[in-house]
């Protein structure tokens, strides 16, 4: 496989990355963006992809990778802000709907981290191996069977009525 790819095969996985988009920002426009921002970068980085890879996958990491990144800055701008006194949320405290037990898988799926949902949706929606799903987030693919595991158990005990806290990921050095 070359580096080089065409419209057509842009055009076919552009529905798969906005819905992985749409996944991971729960809003329409900022989907719409995201993949946007991906497919841009895409195109100005072609000769960075590997022969060998799948189209498909370096799709969905650089998807990944713009999505952290723009987490990453929204964090630092609103903490900026709050040194300020600017942007003081009242919508921090927990909604109704967030204490209400899951009703459904969708609702439950939702309700999941970031990293749980990446991979559910990678592995289990669009059919990327635990390997090529490992390579695209950047993490060992023993991260990803561990994650997928308490993914799957997490969203089992969210559609069964359960109340299940996220616990924190912690950063090991």
């Amino acid at each position: 496989m070359s580096k080089d790819f065409t419209d057509d095969e842009l055009r076919e996985v552009i529905p798969r990355l906005r819905r992985f988009a749409l996944s991971l920002t729960r809003q329409e426009s900022s989907a719409d963006d995201l993949v946007q921002s991906c497919l841009e970068r895409a195109l100005t980085r072609r000769e960075t992809r590997r022969d060998e890879g799948d189209l498909r996958a370096w799709l969905f990491s650089i998807l990944y990778r713009v999505f952290l990144d723009g987490q990453r800055r929204n964090k630092r701008y609103t903490g900026l802000l709050s040194l300020f006194g600017v942007g003081q949320d009242e919508d921090m405290a927990p909604s109704t709907e967030d204490v209400v037990l899951a009703r459904s898988a969708l609702d439950g799926f939702h309700r999941l981290p970031v990293d749980a949902r990446a991979l559910l949706l990678l592995v289990s929606v669009e059919g990327l191996s635990y390997q090529e799903a490992a390579d695209t987030l950047g993490v060992p693919i023993g991260t990803v069977m561990s994650r997928i595991s308490r993914a799957r158990k997490a969203l089992r005990d969210l559609t069964e009525g359960k109340v299940v806290s996220q616990p924190s990921l912690q950063v090991m050095k």
